[in-house]
């Protein structure tokens, strides 16, 4: 247990660590902030002492969560011509179905951190729209190398795969069915029709 008054070095990080912990072993309804404290073994309070409530906590770490993911797909459009396009995808997509489906949904059903992550959205934090501008923009990049064929619609096709990877997150898919991942290279083999 670390001593009262002694600031804790990566505090948030462990926090949003010990959450998802206790989210994976124990469900959405044993998270509370006493859980989260106790799993992080810092004193009970300091919680609230960083955020103003456990609505906020979750909506803030959906926020670090999907910020993460978005930062690992904003070099996509770098990576055209190297690799396959297939596994570029791939790639991209496995970092978002990393996302525990347990904190999507409970940051879903949680009124006050759900309307906190909409806000954020809205206001440009990075989520699933940083996600699709990063695929489209490489789909594009591809395009111009030949590596993807002229006529494809990038911007329909980089709204497809994100609007999956997002409907397998929300149901709890991704985390239900082992075979997430394979589903989704079958879409982007059917959707990039490489040349």
């Amino acid at each position: 247990m670390s001593p009262r008054g002694v600031a804790i070095e990566g505090l948030r990080e462990r926090l949003f660590d010990a959450a998802e912990r206790v989210l994976a072993r124990d469900g959405a309804a044993a998270l509370t902030s006493r859980a989260v404290t106790e799993e992080a073994e810092c004193a009970k309070g300091v919680l609230h002492t960083h955020f103003t409530g456990l609505d906020e906590f979750v909506a803030e770490l959906v926020l670090h969560r999907f910020a993460t993911a978005a930062a690992r797909s904003q070099d996509l459009p770098s990576r055209a011509g190297t690799g396959s396009v297939d596994a570029n995808l791939a790639e991209v997509s496995a970092a978002v179905l990393s996302l525990d489906p347990g904190l999507v949904g409970l940051a879903v059903t949680r009124p006050v951190a759900a309307r906190r992550v909409r806000e954020a959205w809205q206001a440009g934090a990075p989520g699933f729209s940083a996600i699709q501008d990063a695929v489209s923009g490489y789909l594009h990049a591809e395009q111009e190398l030949g590596r993807v064929a002229a006529p494809l619609d990038t911007e329909s096709v980089a709204l497809a795969l994100v609007g999956t990877l997002h409907h397998l997150l929300m149901t709890g898919s991704a985390e239900a069915t082992p075979g997430s991942q394979a589903r989704i290279e079958r879409l982007i083999h059917a959707l990039v029709r490489t040349s």
